[in-house]
């Protein structure tokens, strides 16, 4: 039976419209809005409710996509985009995800996609090697840092010496540590594991949002005499609230006291690595048992990508190698088959994005713009400070700036819903876009330089936009 799939010259003249659609996309990404100017709901009123009876011409649909799709789109490539931490990506990371989605490699054993699982090992020695970590540990990709960090965990727990996977949890009550701004994640991943929201410590943090060590231990002793049995702690390098550090060889020492598993989440701040004068956030990450890293949020690779850095790789083996006859080969005590490390089966070739980008970009290449981000953000904390219509709310570490606007004789209920109002109509302009936290009750504004396409231009430009919005808002 003939194929009937596109014909090879048809997907053929297909890229080449998209490679134009790329062009004129980032030749043109600032004429875009950062966020669609349309209510919850437009974009499904304009597709269609059921599949076609008969197949589309495939022009037709990468014009719906132009006139449907994507004034949908939230611009995460464009150089306004200071919100969250931005996930932006590059040229060679867009080549290569184009041409993992062509060789469509399933990596979940190395028989199943041998370049796959090759490049893998070494494209992340490479990494490691590059933000200047111990030989000791071994990487792995996984898709984000919440189940980079949820493996870790699992590996932690494995290493508890509960007989989880034939009994699982029950009649144990395990206690985890992290700070109180560590990442949601964290939790997810004890809800996950069956550890239970009950059994995550939140451990107090002092004025610079970093986790007190001796808060830390004070609430391991005291778990232990109720019966809890204590088997892991979170450290954050690079908080997403505040990007605060907390003190990661304090931490260390308390878990090598209480034979404990220290897992550090370096998933933002965890690219800076690689800079020399930036090591001074690192110091006591060699005696982590495992950290994540995610190359997709501060190293311009396309959604997703996380790297979890572990020592003892083969406890995630023991964690969750589980091997039907029908995936044994001969190779296999030879070669690593990464479905035995996680949960998924099925593994995309990711490792061919990171491979690109730092072939492309290079040690050098690299560690420029993250210095030019770094320096971006002091630029605009500079503004801040200088201005008397602002203040600074948390040490500015990395490329995130945390601030609120004031207003005499405002009191903090009115300056909250007062920087809440200002927000949104920053947002509204559509030139740039922010995100918020809360910092000791306060409503928190966070500026973010870390686009792959932001310069001071586009920094200088935020600040005016958010000067007008404040006369409007504060001013009136």
């Amino acid at each position: 039976m003939e194929s009937k799939d596109m014909p090879p010259a048809e997907l053929r003249d297909a890229f080449e419209d998209i490679g134009k659609f790329a062009f004129e996309y980032f030749s043109n990404i600032e004429n875009f809005d950062v966020v669609p100017k349309i209510k919850p709901g437009e974009i499904k009123k304009r597709l269609p409710k059921t599949i076609p009876e008969k197949g589309e011409d495939i022009k037709k649909i990468l014009s719906d996509f132009e006139n449907i799709i994507l004034p949908g789109v939230t611009h995460w490539n464009h150089p306004g985009f200071h919100a969250y931490f931005n996930s932006n990506s590059s040229g060679p990371g867009i080549i290569a995800e184009s041409l993992s989605a062509v060789l469509n490699q399933n990596g979940m054993i190395w028989k199943t996609s041998p370049a796959s699982a090759e490049l893998e090992e070494i494209v992340l020695e490479w990494f490691r090697e590059l933000l200047g970590f111990s030989k000791e540990f071994t990487g792995i990709i996984y898709d984000t840092a919440s189940v980079s960090s949820m493996h870790a965990l699992a590996a932690a727990r494995e290493k508890s010496g509960i007989a989880v996977r034939t009994k699982g949890l029950s009649g144990f009550r395990l206690a985890l540590y992290a700070s109180e701004h560590a990442h949601s994640s964290i939790e997810k991943g004890a809800i996950t594991l069956g550890i239970g929201l009950e059994n995550v410590r939140k451990i107090p943090v002092n004025n610079r949002f970093e986790m007190i060590p001796e808060k830390l231990e004070e609430q391991i002793i005291k778990d232990k005499k109720e019966g809890f049995k204590p088997f892991a702690v979170v450290a954050t390098i690079g908080t997403t609230s505040t990007t605060s550090v907390d003190p990661v060889r304090e931490i260390a020492e308390v878990c090598k006291k209480e034979n404990l598993w220290l897992h550090v989440d370096a998933a933002y701040a965890g690219p800076t690595a690689m800079l020399p004068e930036m090591k001074k956030f690192f110091d006591g990450v060699e005696s982590a048992d495992s950290i994540v890293v995610n190359p997709h949020k501060w190293l311009f690779t396309p959604i997703d990508l996380s790297v979890l850095f572990i020592k003892d790789f083969d406890l995630l083996r023991r964690a969750f190698s589980l091997v039907p006859e029908y995936l044994k080969t001969h190779e296999d005590n030879e070669v690593i088959n990464y479905m035995d490390y996680g949960l998924q089966l099925g593994r995309r070739f990711r490792s061919l994005k990171l491979w690109f980008i730092l072939r492309y970009f290079g040690r050098e290449g690299l560690q420029n713009i993250l210095r030019e981000h770094l320096r971006l953000a002091k630029l605009f904390e500079k503004m801040i400070e200088e201005s008397p219509r602002f203040e600074r709310l948390a040490p500015v570490h990395f490329s995130t700036v945390c601030f609120r606007a004031l207003k005499k004789n405002a009191n903090e209920e009115e300056l909250n819903t007062l920087n809440s109002h200002l927000l949104d109509s920053i947002n509204a302009r559509g030139k740039i876009f922010l995100s918020h936290t809360k910092l000791n009750g306060k409503f928190t504004l966070r500026f973010v330089a870390s686009s792959l396409r932001t310069e001071e231009r586009h920094v200088r430009k935020a600040w005016e936009i958010i000067n007008e919005e404040y006369e409007k808002i504060f001013e009136t």
